[in-house]
């Protein structure tokens, strides 16, 4: 039998189906190659934070075969030296598989049990490409399946996402609106409803709704944290655990959990884990309520900052150094416009999860790159979002208190106030008089022989009637 020489840069692996050519740098494998070939659809790549979590899980289920005596110490150790590189980021370059793969995730499985399975060989004073001593299914891959590997990396990698990435930004955010409540607490404002003129407010209540949608959101954030720490892993191919040892989803839990610094636990059925991916929808759910309270906020600072001279100017928007390519000079809210923008991606991606969510069927889910992808993406967006929305824009918001005062000085529904001692239907002619003859409502009020000057003064106080008193007892 005539063995043929693998072409210039190139080498040959061979495995139970055949032989590959393979780029004579690259780890993968002859599974990672072959797919490389049949994945052809378009150019997006999971992200770089799932490979590492895959190195992660890696790392953890070595160490649990090792505890379990199911891989000899020496090859354990070159795997969790390997599996420890791919988590650090080192190998991102050799994970080129698609997104748009089967979809249990199997191919991504098996691109890390070859590169794994590579690098721990090269330790050992081996070629790439040798499967000796260290095999990526019998040993990488020991005790797992695609099945249930691949879904403990999507809540693994969720979680480090949310805690290392979400969780500061929204703290960043949530401080430095809450900075504004206090900067502001003293201005007085006309609120709207419907677009129209309201009765006074101060800005700072204004912020301190703002400032609680973003707590709300963190709040929802860590009330799902729980839930997502429970792994499915151990189920391996359906969720009985066939050809895993007992107790290896508790020794992995205990690996990851030292790993990570997160408290994962074993799902109490891996049936639900692998088959259902709720979890990961209830937090894509939390991101698009997220991605909406954002919305509400960058559109309302966007009004309040419009002008600044023919809008409604009541805020003052930071300069970010851009304006427009034929008005000199013009001044746009574009970081907010951008937020808005990312609102939208995440507000898409949410409908993406919940139709990859639903995809079970029976006992595995067959869609989760996808949701992973659109998932991972949509935290990182409102991360950066959230970062430079505080940074770049609350951060420097100013008032406009001579326009503020201007505005509470003329408006015409300060006589709101006056319902109890005149009734609704005075009130409301002494506003059509003031909006006919162009006055101010107290001119029309006093003009009109409705109410003395003294009395409009000691009733019709904006100040009061934006921080009317509180019934005893509440807070």
């Amino acid at each position: 039998m005539t063995t043929r020489a693998a072409p210039p840069g190139y080498r040959l692996e061979s495995d139970a189906f055949g032989t590959v050519e393979i780029p004579a740098d690259r780890y993968w494998g002859g599974q990672t190659q072959r797919a490389l070939g049949v994945f052809v659809i378009g150019e997006e790549r999971l992200p770089a934070c799932l490979i590492h979590a895959t190195g992660l899980q890696k790392l953890a289920a070595v160490g649990a075969n090792r505890r379990l005596g199911q891989i000899a110490p020496d090859l354990a150790e070159a795997i969790a030296r390997a599996a420890a590189e791919v988590r650090e980021g080192r190998f991102d370059g050799h994970f080129p598989l698609p997104v748009w793969q089967t979809g249990s995730g199997t191919q991504t499985n098996m691109n890390a049990n070859e590169v794994i399975a590579n690098r721990a060989n090269e330790l050992l004073g081996h070629g790439l490409g040798t499967r000796s001593p260290v095999h990526p299914n019998d040993h990488v891959n020991r005790s797992q399946s695609s099945n249930d590997s691949f879904p403990t990396v999507m809540q693994m990698v969720t979680a480090l996402e949310l805690r290392d990435r979400l969780m500061p930004a929204l703290e960043t955010l949530s401080g430095a609106l809450v900075d504004k409540v206090r900067a502001f607490a003293d201005v007085v404002k006309i609120g709207r409803t419907h677009l129209m003129d309201a009765v006074p407010m101060t800005v700072g209540q204004a912020f301190d709704a703002f400032a609680r949608q973003i707590e709300a959101g963190r709040a929802r954030f860590t009330s799902t944290m729980p839930r997502l720490l429970l792994l499915p892993q151990g189920g391996t191919a359906i969720g009985t655990g066939l050809n895993a040892p007992p107790g290896f989803d508790a020794a992995f839990c205990d690996e990851a959990s030292r790993l990570a610094d997160l408290a994962f636990r074993p799902a109490a059925s891996k049936f639900e884990g692998m088959g259902a991916h709720d979890v990961l929808v209830e937090v894509s759910g939390h991101l698009n309520v997220l991605a909406v309270s954002l919305l509400k906020i960058t559109n309302d600072l966007r009004w309040l900052g419009s002008g600044p001279r023919c809008g409604l100017g009541e805020i003052v928007i930071p300069d970010d150094g851009l304006s427009s390519s034929i008005m000199p000079g013009k001044r746009n809210p574009t970081i907010a416009e951008a937020v808005a923008q990312a609102a939208f991606q995440v507000i898409g991606s949410h409908a993406v999860v919940t139709a990859a969510g639903a995809s079970g069927t029976f006992e595995l889910n067959v869609a989760k790159p996808v949701l992973v992808y659109n998932l991972l993406g949509a935290i990182r967006l409102m991360s950066d979002a959230a970062t430079l929305l505080a940074t770049r824009f609350v951060a420097g918001l100013a008032v406009d208190r001579a326009r503020l005062a201007a505005n509470v000085d003329n408006a015409l529904l300060l006589t709101t106030a006056l319902n109890p001692v005149l009734g609704y239907d005075r009130v409301a002619e002494i506003t059509r008089i003031a909006m006919r003859d162009g006055i101010t409502p107290r001119q029309a009020a006093v003009s009109g022989g409705f109410i003395s000057e003294a009395d409009y003064d000691a009733r019709v106080d904006a100040v009061a009637m934006a921080t009317p008193a509180k019934a005893p007892g509440t807070s």
